[in-house]
């Protein structure tokens, strides 16, 4: 059977061309044969989904509608899922069984998607390799020798490869957009605060923010449409009213002003790479967008404060875990201090302890005012650096990556260097804006995104972009040769 997008398969499903349960045992077949090549799911839940698939069948026949009614999707194990383990990638929480479930998957489950399976990650979402994760590497479909990015790099190789549809990410500094550009998918990360993160388990949570994965705009749209909406549980949620995110894909681009940052141009910058997101730019200018340059002059100075921000509140997040009340606990520890030092020492991997060391010690006496009360300054600079550019264009452009997918390990032993690959998505998160990233090309085979940055609750207008994009060039609906 002909693998389809997301909305195609709504279409079926709705016309009765297929049930749900036919299509939920196609692609938990595609995960049993194949998901062992790319290691992209910890936990598959064939039981579940055929459960909720025959109870999605049952509403479609009394012809009920709903976003996602009968779609199969994969829930990133960083969300909550009653009953369901929820490891978050980790030793730590490797014998966690989640009591309640995130209001993300639950607007998701009523909206009347199909959950095959929790995806591969890197622990506690900490990584942008997928290299971190307790369960072993994810591996890039496109080329097994190399990472699928991160942190959500089973989402991404998992749909990637058709094994799902679409999945669910969080991106704390481009953990969405990174990993969709490795694998030649589409991701968003929406504004802060326009999905619920109750339920997610925290890495920085003035940074962190749920959005969808799939190989269109379109469907990423369908999925968001489930996704957003204000949650009392959730104090940083934004209440807002319900907007239909596929309303706007159709809207032409002409008088389009799309602001290519200098900085995203500059030296670092893969030429291959560049040349592909300049001729993906000049798409868009034929569809009528009009490009011009602008400048956000402290972007340069996102990753150094990100990686004071983001640990600062790691530390913080990750002090629950101390082997008493869930979790990892050590053998037989001799006293209380045993019990707490040997507990987080055997469950928690080297990123996570290097992230924990780093924020404790930039959260300390002396250091509180040097290190992360100068960063939360930088990083008000660099909202403002946005807000002064969205008062000349609509939408900012450049590429998600300075670089193609690296190779397995080529990265590991160098921290600075892995962080770097994060240098155009990180400034996104500081400001707290909509970010997405689309497939503009490839460069030996291997996939290239191009990244686009909105104004705040813009995400409509970014979907739109890139599904114009989509309709001229058909890098989405490419699928790597393997996984045909």
């Amino acid at each position: 059977m002909k693998l389809d997008t997301l909305a195609s398969w709504a279409t079926r499903l709705r016309a009765r061309d297929i049930s749900s349960r036919e299509l939920t045992e196609l692609y938990l077949g595609r995960i049993d044969r194949l998901d062992p090549q790319l290691n992209s799911f910890i936990s598959v839940t064939p039981e579940l989904a055929l459960a909720a698939a025959d109870a999605a069948d049952e509403r479609l026949a009394r012809g009920e509608e709903a976003p996602l009614l009968g779609l199969p999707v994969a829930q990133k194990d960083i969300f909550c899922t009653a009953g369901v383990r929820t490891s978050c990638g980790s030793k730590m929480l490797d014998n966690f069984i989640a009591p309640y479930t995130a209001t993300m998957v639950e607007r998701m489950n009523a909206a009347g998607a199909v959950m095959l399976g929790k995806t591969n990650m890197d622990e506690f979402a900490m990584g942008s390799s997928n290299e971190t994760s307790h369960y072993g590497p994810v591996l890039n479909p496109w080329d097994p020798e190399r990472v699928p990015g991160g942190s959500s790099g089973g989402s991404a190789a998992a749909v990637a490869a058709r094994l799902v549809p679409a999945a669910t990410g969080t991106d704390t500094g481009g953990s969405i957009r990174q990993p969709a550009a490795f694998c030649g998918i589409t991701g968003i990360k929406p504004t802060y605060g326009r999905v619920s993160r109750y339920g997610m388990i925290a890495f920085a949570s003035s940074l962190d923010q749920a959005g969808p994965m799939a190989a269109s705009a379109e469907d990423c749209a369908l999925m968001l449409n489930a996704m957003a909406g204000f949650d009392p549980r959730d104090s940083t949620s934004v209440e807002r009213p319900a907007e239909d995110f596929t309303a706007g894909l159709g809207a032409e681009l002409k008088g389009l002003r799309i602001g290519l940052p200098r900085e995203f141009f500059g030296e670092g910058l893969d030429p291959d790479v560049r040349t592909v997101i300049e001729a993906a730019l000049g798409v868009l200018r034929e569809r009528g967008a009009e490009l011009i340059e602008i400048s956000l002059p402290n972007s340069g100075l996102s990753v150094p404060a990100y990686y004071v921000v983001a640990p600062a509140e790691c530390s913080s997040n990750l002090a629950r875990y101390d082997g008493v009340r869930f979790g990892h606990r050590c053998d037989e520890p001799r006293d209380l201090t045993d019990l707490y030092t040997r507990s987080r020492a055997e469950g928690f991997g080297a990123e996570v302890k290097r992230r924990i060391m780093i924020g404790t010690y930039v959260l300390s006496a002396g250091y509180y005012d040097a290190y992360y009360l100068k960063a939360q300054k930088v990083r008000r600079l660099i909202a403002e650096d946005f807000r002064r550019a969205f008062g000349q264009v609509d939408v900012i452009a450049g590429p998600t990556s300075p670089e193609t997918p690296f190779r397995l390990g080529e990265k590991s032993a160098d921290p600075v260097q892995m962080y770097l690959s994060d240098i155009y998505t990180i400034a996104v998160n500081l400001a707290g804006l909509p970010g997405l990233s689309m497939p503009a090309g490839t460069v030996g085979n291997l996939p290239v995104g191009m990244q686009l940055i909105g104004n705040y609750f813009d995400e409509a207008r970014l979907l739109g972009v890139a599904h114009q994009f989509q309709q001229e060039t058909d890098w989405h609906a490419r699928m790597p040769a393997a996984f045909v």
